[in-house]
């Protein structure tokens, strides 16, 4: 029997265009999918958009647009990512979707109703629009929301609210004991200073005259579900939760949420204390990302500093964009993006050193019409040295350290341009053609490996290489991690230049 791996991302929220941070949160999910699905893992990939709330009704008011077609036109901005970002999701839920989605949320509702979980109160507190969540004193910074930095409004009215306080102490020894493992371990510790403050009920409905655009609440048509039940759900709604599906049946727990810092509390509370509550098995892994900062500076509209992600695929390519986030920004930290760095790292990393290194093996090969290969020299350098790099990039995938993964990847790359530089088999070639066959055909053969080390992190390039090299795509690593499968030369690809250089900036 497969075993199983399921991962989401955050469902984005359609009140704007998407940012750096989505796309970066995407390609990161993304690449640790890929990884699994090369492991042979029977994977799961869910993406979508939380498309209900006050800040999404409002501001489809104040464009003067319906908000059935506000949401619908946004949420296409999204789904566009896929093929901007070579996107490789099993399915994308919208939470507007009535059939695949509401049943789910009510049905989440009223296991919580069951548990004696949801009251009603009449209720007066501190909203934040932005977050869409009420906040408590101790979360603003000068009376302002530390994240939105703007006011929150004192806003009273009769809700229904989810007893979140009941599982707090449930809540803090899942997260203390790691059954409920977050990754990174500051930002493990994070949550837990929140959690030991005590969780406090959450308010988890709106009146429908106020917030018409939402999930209904079973039993009382005046109320709207409140980003909670509603939102959250879409991790088991897409399964099939409603229905007990065998999807949700086989997937069911997610094995790595993947979300931004921002709303950890929300997932390793909220969403805890929900599943906790409807006695619904609990996701094994929540992994957190920072931000993205331009230039050192937090990206903002009225500093007129917000990058474009779509332009910039447009501009340099998919792949350039992929291995900046996932090289540059190290797991669980806030990363900065520059024209600068980024044209640099390209450069470097991508047109130099990899994309040198298959033009060079591929012009010695191609050029001296050399066919047939033997390993007998250099082969254990080789070889050694590729068995380290997987054991340590299979270790570093194993805990969603993408960044760790692609830094031992091009430790590689730059010992086959060590070798190559040291070997020198354009001389061999005339002096001593055996060993300079010999060198050819080990390095060819690290460069095999290395195209499959990088399909979840550049899979377009990856398969390009592939291309080159006469060879098949990349499909599971067991068909590919041996040594030794480079045999024969068959030259079926071209001499494409895979990494084009891009022209750097001028100071």
């Amino acid at each position: 029997m497969k075993s199983k791996f399921y991962i989401t991302t955050a469902i984005a929220y359609v009140n704007a265009a998407p940012h750096m941070g989505h796309a970066l949160e995407f390609v990161l999910t993304d690449a640790i999918a890929r990884y699994h699905r090369m492991k042979g893992e029977e994977t799961f990939f869910l993406t979508g958009t939380d498309e209900h709330g006050t800040k999404i009704y409002n501001t489809a008011k104040r464009a003067k647009m319906d908000t059935r077609a506000f949401v619908d036109m946004n949420a296409k901005t999204f789904l566009n990512l896929r093929e901007l970002l070579d996107l490789s999701y099993d399915d994308f839920i919208r939470t507007s979707d009535r059939v695949r989605h509401w049943p789910a949320c009510q049905k989440m509702w009223k296991k919580l109703v069951e548990a004696g979980d949801i009251y009603e109160k009449e209720y007066e507190g501190l909203y934040c629009e932005g977050c869409e969540a009420f906040l408590l004193p101790r979360d603003l910074q000068n009376g302002l929301c530390q994240i939105h930095l703007k006011p929150p409004a004192v806003i009273q009215e009769k809700n229904y609210f989810f007893k979140l306080s009941k599982y707090s102490a449930k809540i803090l020894d899942l997260i203390e004991t790691d059954k409920l493992r977050i990754v990174p371990e500051s930002r493990k510790h994070e949550i837990l200073a929140m959690v030991r403050e005590g969780l406090t009920d959450v308010s988890f409905s709106r009146p429908r005259e106020i917030l018409p655009w939402g999930v209904e609440v079973p039993g009382d048509p005046s109320q709207v579900m409140y980003v909670w039940c509603d939102a959250l759900t879409n991790y088991i709604s897409a399964l099939g939760y409603a229905e007990n599906d065998k999807k949700f049946k086989t997937f069911w727990p997610a094995d790595v949420h993947v979300i931004g810092k921002d709303i950890i509390r929300f997932h390793a509370g909220i969403w805890i204390g929900m599943l906790l509550s409807a006695r619904i098995p609990l996701p094994k892994g929540i992994l957190v990302h920072g931000f993205i900062t331009h230039n050192g500076q937090k990206m903002s509209k009225s500093l007129g500093n917000v990058v474009d992600p779509v332009g910039l695929v447009k501009k340099y390519g998919t792949d350039a964009l992929r291995y900046y986030f996932l090289r540059e920004i190290t797991n669980g930290r806030d990363g900065d993006y520059s024209d600068k760095l980024f044209i640099e790292r390209y450069n470097t990393d991508l047109a130099n050193n990899l994309g040198n290194l298959v033009n060079r093996v591929y012009t010695l090969i191609t050029k001296n019409n050399i066919t047939d290969f033997e390993f007998r020299l250099f082969n254990d350098t080789y070889r050694a040295k590729v068995a380290d790099t997987w054991t340590k990039y299979k270790a570093s995938m194993e805990e969603a350290n993408v960044h760790e993964a692609v830094f031992h990847v091009w430790r590689l790359i730059d010992f086959a341009n060590k070798m190559i530089d040291e070997e020198k088999p354009w001389v061999l070639l005339k002096n001593d053609p055996p060993k300079a066959r010999a060198a050819l055909c080990n390095l060819l053969e690290t460069i095999r490996h290395i195209s499959v080390l990088i399909n979840p992190i550049i899979p377009e390039s990856a398969q390009k290489i592939r291309l080159v090299m006469g060879l098949s795509p990349v499909t599971k690593i067991n068909d590919e991690s041996e040594w030794g499968a480079v045999k024969k030369w068959q030259n079926v690809g071209n001499g494409m230049i895979i990494f084009p250089r891009i022209e750097p900036l001028k100071t």
